[in-house]
């Protein structure tokens, strides 16, 4: 047998002492929270000083461009995030980073992410970690059969008590004033984060529904190859808390039990196309009945449209710099517009008849998100 298809997904494998600390970092997250309380009484002095204000959340379901809006957020001089050099001892970072300082480093290179889009990433590039901490708390977090939501009546003192230390251990780390992250799990917590931040600001990334499932499925296609090639990239999506696609692809359960098992249904099925249309219906039309809801959140929340990021991006950012409080970011908007096209790596996989399901199912809830 050829071995050309596992060599196609070598990036996606992680090296063998990330995967060995990833899993002992999964399989005892009491341990790693204790580990964490333990360098917050150590750092006790420095951290009460760190102020905690107008936290950045950038969400939105997957392949949306949260990626992307997160590397562009993260290069204003504020902002701080977690980084891909936190994995995996993330709730330990000023220990870690330490370590990592006092070890030989040889120049970096940037490299095309496993997703193979086009986004280049170093060990210092920003990346979503903060879920592997939501999961320690909340270890039902990624069970389809519960509800996900997390709302303005939710409490975990526990959880709420080392968030904000950690915050401000990556406030302290990098020296920022204003903590960044992107979540995508984050749809269905944006009420409770408001509770706990009530300056904090949104950035709800969305897309035409067409593009958007042919992205998702192009990428569900791939991870799982991925994953059958080298079992240890999936033993890595479970560490950090990725379960977008891939072999253990998992929706998000907004309290809607029977819409859950009717989407499962589908990918089990093989109705791909079907499956996550009514995904994306699921989640967005969530979405959309919370800010029609709450005028707080939705005061907080600025939705940005993936195809207006494309087509007008200098003016797209310098609203989303805006509505975060981020002043000072002209010549950076200017730099970064440049990264904003449309895809071109891949086209639309759909004949007519599933653009007409697509449209079908998703019609009414897009429309509310703009889209005719």
């Amino acid at each position: 047998m050829s071995k050309e298809p596992e060599s196609r997904y070598e990036a996606f494998e992680p090296d063998i002492w990330s995967h060995v600390l990833g899993g002992l970092v999964e399989r005892h997250p009491r341990f790693w929270v204790r580990m964490g309380n333990l360098e917050t009484r150590v750092f006790h002095d420095s951290l009460k000083a760190v102020p905690l204000t107008q936290p950045v959340y950038v969400s939105g379901l997957a392949r949306a461009g949260t990626t992307i809006l997160l590397e562009t957020l993260a290069g204003h001089a504020a902002t701080v995030t977690h980084r891909y050099r936190d994995y995996p001892l993330v709730f330990t970072p000023c220990w870690w980073n330490r370590f990592l300082d006092r070890m030989p480093h040889s120049g970096q290179v940037a490299v095309e992410r496993s997703h193979r889009d086009g986004i280049r990433v170093t060990a210092d590039s920003p990346e979503a970690f903060e879920e592997m901490l939501w999961m320690a708390f909340f270890p039902s977090a990624h069970d389809p059969g519960v509800s996900q939501v997390l709302d303005g009546s939710s409490a975990n003192p526990a959880f709420e008590a080392f968030y904000r230390d950690h915050v401000r251990k990556l406030l302290m780390l990098r020296g920022g004033s204003r903590y960044l992250a992107k979540g995508n799990y984050n749809l269905t917590r944006l009420e409770y984060l408001l509770g706990l931040f009530p300056d904090a600001r949104f950035v709800l990334a969305v897309r035409d529904p067409v593009w958007h499932i042919a992205s998702l499925i192009k990428q569900h296609t791939l991870f799982c190859a991925a994953e059958r090639a080298h079992p240890r990239a999936l033993d890595y999506m479970r560490c950090a808390g990725h379960f977008e696609f891939g072999l253990d692809r998992r929706p998000i359960n907004t309290g809607d039990p029977m819409m859950v098992s009717e989407i499962e249904a589908c990918w089990q099925t093989g109705r791909e196309v079907e499956g996550w249309a009514r995904y994306w219906t699921y989640l967005h039309r969530y979405l959309a009945d919370r800010l029609e809801a709450n005028a707080a959140l939705r005061e907080a929340v600025c939705i940005v449209r993936h195809e207006e990021l494309c087509d007008a991006p200098a003016e797209t950012l310098n609203g989303i710099f805006s509505h975060c409080r981020l002043d000072g970011a002209a010549e950076l908007i200017v730099r970064k517009a440049e990264n904003f096209r449309p895809p071109s790596y891949y086209a639309l996989p759909f004949d007519s008849g599933e653009r007409t399901m697509i449209k079908r199912l998703t019609g009414v809830t897009a429309r509310r998100f703009g889209y005719g």
